[in-house]
């Protein structure tokens, strides 16, 4: 029963990771840029919710959905106001840049939303579902199910869609799709859009379940371990290794002493790197001409 309880919260954990770790290699792939803040836009993306749900009293669909078009449109003006700029600077440059922009949203959501922790109501909160002797939290059965979907539709969308494949085809050469007719870095925006909704959803999933402030973007360090865990570049990777560091992380916090669950992220990263530093998916491929 302890292991099934460990196993069901691993994942529930491990999916927030992976949402967050997704949209870290959204962003790699298409620009070839690491976003350290994306976990302060999952922070942000809590916060909005918050404040349409709670403060606004808006219905929780309706407040999400709110949340995603924000988020949204926050990920666009951010690419085009501050990221676009330092296009062709090296990368260190850049990566101090994403880094700096998290501290920015940390003190804005502080001084709009206060820095005490705060709830955020669902209207499945406090459910419990009942598997044999297990019982489950409706709030982890949401995380579990509502990455499955969101995985499902970035499949469908990367697979099908006009859109998904250009940004696919700007991923792998951005001068050859420009050439083909690419708007390029209309393309990039968007792929900062998606990879904030992506992150809003982590945040929409998680406050249900813990109470959310400024500082709760912190995991997103977790998450890059869990991207290059699952192979920087993959996406089916940073889920998988957003599951595996979760799934350690509880049974070590359990079972080992204090303080080995948090660092548990870290060392399967120092593993990983010394063992197979491609990752478990070694999808950093060789760009097509």
């Amino acid at each position: 029963m302890e292991v099934a309880q460990l196993l069901i919260s691993g994942i529930s954990q491990g999916c927030v990771y992976g949402l967050i770790a997704l949209g870290f290699v959204l962003i790699y792939k298409a620009t070839e840029m690491v976003n350290f803040a994306q976990g302060d836009l999952m922070m942000v993306g809590a916060f909005v919710g918050y404040g349409f749900v709670v403060l606004w009293d808006w219905p929780f669909i309706l407040g999400v959905g709110a949340t995603l078009a924000v988020m949204a449109v926050l990920g666009v003006v951010l690419e085009r106001l501050i990221v676009r700029p330092m296009i062709g600077e090296p990368p260190f440059a850049v990566l101090m840049l994403t880094i700096g922009l998290g501290f920015v949203l940390r003190s804005v959501a502080g001084a709009i939303w206060g820095n005490e922790p705060k709830s955020v109501p669902a209207p499945y909160a406090g459910e419990v579902v009942h598997i044999g002797t297990v019982s489950v939290g409706m709030e982890n059965i949401a995380i579990v199910l509502g990455t499955a979907v969101l995985c499902t539709l970035l499949f469908v969308f990367f697979r099908y869609s006009r859109i998904g494949i250009a940004m696919q085809a700007a991923s792998q050469n951005q001068l050859a799709a420009f050439y083909v007719g690419i708007p390029v870095k209309r393309i990039f925006a968007l792929v900062w859009g998606l990879s904030a909704v992506i992150s809003a959803v982590a945040g929409i999933l998680v406050a249900p379940v813990s109470l959310i402030d400024p500082n709760m973007g912190f995991v997103g360090i977790k998450a890059f371990a869990a991207a290059i865990v699952g192979g920087f570049g993959s996406l089916p990777g940073a889920i998988i290794g957003g599951l595996t560091i979760g799934i350690v992380e509880q049974f070590a916090g359990f079972y080992l002493p204090a303080g080995w669950g948090d660092t548990s992220a870290y060392i399967i990263l120092l593993l990983m790197l010394i063992i197979r530093p491609e990752g478990i998916f070694a999808t950093m491929q060789k760009k097509k001409v």
